[in-house]
C-alpha cells in the first residue's frame, strides 16, 4: 500500500516539478524578475541544445570509444521525445532508450503472461521504446537521463515554479534518483514487463557525486556550444512550425503583424513594452541578421577596392566586373543599414530616438544621390525623369539618414515596376515645407509585394526586399517630415514627402 501511494504521488509530478523542488533550496524562481515568455522559451531551448552538445563531449571524454566489445555497455541514455545523440562513436557504446506514447498499448495495462515474458528480447535491441500514457504531462517536456560509471546526469527542458519555460540539469545523485523514480513510476503504471531487468541495468550505473572538474568541464562546454539565438529565432518564427514529434516541447510561434497608425501627422511612439513579444523578437532578429549580412559584404567590398587600386594588372573586362561587385556590395550594405535603423526607430520611443535634426543642404544631397538613382533605373530598364529647381532652400533633417531613406525609397520604386516603366520625381516648395513627389507609372499588378513580418515587404518576382510603407512613413516622420502614399489603380503609386524648411526644429516635432 505504501509503495502504491508513493507511485501515485510521483504520477502527479513532472520532471520539472522534481528539479524545481531541489533547486528551490537555493533560489526561488517566483521571485525572479519578469520576462516575456517568447524570450524565456528561446533562452531555455538555447541552453538545452548547448547542454546536449556538452553532454556528448563529456561522454567522448569519459567512455572508452576505442573499445569494440559489443557485449559490454558503458552507459545508459534515456530521452524523450527523440534521441538526443547522433555521434556513432558514442552511442555504439551506450544503450539508448526512448520514452514515447507511441510505445503505449492498452493491453500493457493487463498482467503479462508467462509466454510474453519468455519472448522479451529487450537487451538485444539497439533502441528501447519505453511507453508513456498519451495524456501524461511529462510528454510536454524534453528530457535526457545519462547513467555511466563515471557520472550520472539529468537534463530537462520544461518549466520553473512560475510556469515559465526553463532548462534544468543536475549531477546530484539524490536529484537524479528522485527524477528517475518519477519517470520509473510511469513504467510501473503500465506493467512494463522488463522493469526488473531495467532496474538491474540502472543499478549497475549509479556513481557517487562526480568530480567537480567534470561538472566544470560540462558547464564550460555548455556555454561554448550555445547555439546562435538568431538561428533559433528563425526556426521558431517559421509559419506553421511543427514539433519533431508529438511529445516535443518546441514552442510553435508565428510573428504577428502590428500595424502602425495610418496617421502621418501624429508621432507614433513605440516602446519595447508596447510591442508584442513576437514583434520585439522580430526586431531583434532583423537587427542581428542585418549585422551578420553587412560584415561579410564589407569585407568583400574592401578586398574589391584593394584590387581596383591595381587596375594596371587587370583587363578592362575584369575591372568592369570588379566595379559591379563594389557597387552591388555598397547597395546591399546601405539597404541593410537602412533596415537596421528602421528596427531601431520602431522599438524606441520618439523622445529617445537617435535622430539628430539639423539644417542641411538638400540641393547638395540630391546632386550626389540622383546619379545613383539614374544608374539603378538604367540597370532595370526604367525611365527616370527628375525635375529639381535651380535653387533649393535648406531643410531640417538628419542628412545621412535622409540620404539612405530616399535611396531606399527610390530603389523600392525602381525594382517594383516592370521593364519599360517610368518614374517621375518632382521637387518643389509648398509653404513652409519642401515637397518631393515620386510618381511611378507601370502595371504594378505584375510585380505585387507581399508582407514579410511587421517591417518588411517582399517581391517574389524580382527578389526585392524593402521596408513596408507604414515603416517608411514612420522613418520620414522621425526625420522631421511626413510621407503620404496614394495607390493609382493598376498604374503605379504616388508618393509625396514633405520636409520642413528654415530653422532647426526639436525632435518632438
Amino acid at each position: 500500500m505504501e509503495v502504491e501511494e508513493r507511485v501515485g504521488n510521483r504520477l502527479l509530478q513532472t520532471l520539472s516539478d522534481v528539479l524545481n523542488d531541489c533547486e528551490n533550496q537555493f533560489v526561488d524562481d517566483r521571485k525572479m524578475l519578469p520576462e516575456n515568455s517568447s524570450i524565456r522559451s528561446l533562452k531555455a531551448q538555447r541552453e538545452w541544445f548547448g547542454a546536449i552538445a556538452a553532454a556528448e563531449s563529456l561522454l567522448k571524454y569519459t567512455i572508452d570509444c576505442n573499445s569494440y566489445d559489443g557485449e559490454t555497455l558503458q552507459g545508459l541514455v534515456f530521452s524523450s521525445p527523440v534521441p538526443v545523440f547522433s555521434n556513432l562513436s558514442v552511442i555504439s557504446h551506450l544503450q539508448t532508450g526512448l520514452f514515447t506514447p507511441e510505445a503505449f498499448q492498452f493491453k500493457a495495462l493487463m498482467p503479462c503472461s508467462q509466454e510474453d515474458k519468455n519472448t522479451q528480447v529487450l537487451a538485444k535491441s539497439p533502441l528501447w521504446k519505453l511507453p508513456l500514457i498519451p495524456n501524461d504531462p511529462i510528454i510536454q517536456e524534453q528530457f535526457c537521463f545519462i547513467f555511466t560509471t563515471t557520472f550520472a546526469l539529468v537534463m530537462v527542458l520544461g518549466k520553473n515554479q512560475a510556469g515559465n519555460p526553463q532548462f534544468h540539469f543536475s549531477f546530484a545523485p539524490e536529484t537524479i534518483d528522485k527524477a528517475w523514480q518519477t519517470l520509473r513510476s510511469r513504467l510501473v503504471l503500465v506493467n512494463y514487463p522488463e522493469l526488473s531487468q531495467l532496474d538491474a541495468m540502472v543499478a549497475n550505473f549509479s556513481p557517487n557525486c562526480p568530480d567537480y572538474r567534470l561538472v566544470s568541464q560540462f558547464s564550460r562546454q555548455l556555454l561554448h556550444n550555445l547555439p546562435n539565438l538568431t538561428a533559433l529565432a528563425i526556426e521558431n518564427t517559421r509559419e506553421g512550425l511543427t514539433p519533431p514529434s508529438k511529445g516535443g516541447a518546441y514552442m510553435s510561434r508565428q510573428i504577428e503583424t502590428v500595424t502602425p497608425s495610418e496617421s502621418a501627422t501624429e508621432p507614433v511612439e513605440y516602446t519595447q513594452s508596447l510591442l508584442h513579444p513576437n514583434s520585439q523578437l522580430e526586431m531583434e532578429l532583423l537587427q542581428a541578421l542585418t549585422h551578420e549580412i553587412r560584415t561579410p559584404l564589407t569585407t568583400i567590398r574592401t578586398l574589391t577596392k584593394l584590387l581596383l587600386k591595381k587596375k594596371q594588372d587587370f583587363s578592362a573586362k575584369v575591372i568592369q566586373r570588379l566595379q559591379a561587385i563594389d557597387r552591388e556590395c555598397t547597395e546591399q550594405i546601405e539597404r541593410m543599414e537602412l533596415i537596421f535603423r528602421a528596427t531601431e526607430l520602431e522599438s524606441t520611443p520618439v523622445t529617445k530616438q537617435p535622430v539628430h535634426l539639423t539644417p542641411c543642404c538638400l540641393e547638395s544631397l540630391l546632386q550626389q544621390t540622383i546619379p545613383r538613382w539614374e544608374k539603378q533605373a538604367q540597370r532595370r530598364n526604367v525611365n527616370l525623369d527628375v525635375s529639381v529647381p535651380r535653387h533649393l532652400p535648406q531643410v531640417v533633417s538628419d542628412p545621412a539618414m535622409l540620404d539612405r531613406a530616399l535611396t531606399g525609397l527610390m530603389e523600392s520604386c525602381t525594382r517594383s515596376i516592370s521593364n519599360g516603366g517610368q518614374i517621375q520625381v518632382n521637387v518643389s516648395t509648398a509653404g513652409d515645407r519642401l515637397k518631393l513627389q515620386v510618381i511611378s507609372q507601370s502595371d504594378s499588378s505584375k510585380n505585387p509585394f507581399k508582407a514579410l513580418g511587421q517591417l518588411l515587404m517582399f517581391q517574389p518576382e524580382t527578389g526585392c526586399l524593402s521596408l513596408n510603407w507604414d515603416v517608411t512613413k514612420n522613418m520620414f516622420q522621425a526625420l522631421g517630415g511626413k510621407m503620404t502614399v496614394r495607390q493609382k489603380t493598376q498604374q503605379g503609386k504616388e508618393l509625396t514627402i514633405f520636409l520642413p524648411l528654415g530653422k532647426r526644429i526639436n525632435n518632438h516635432r
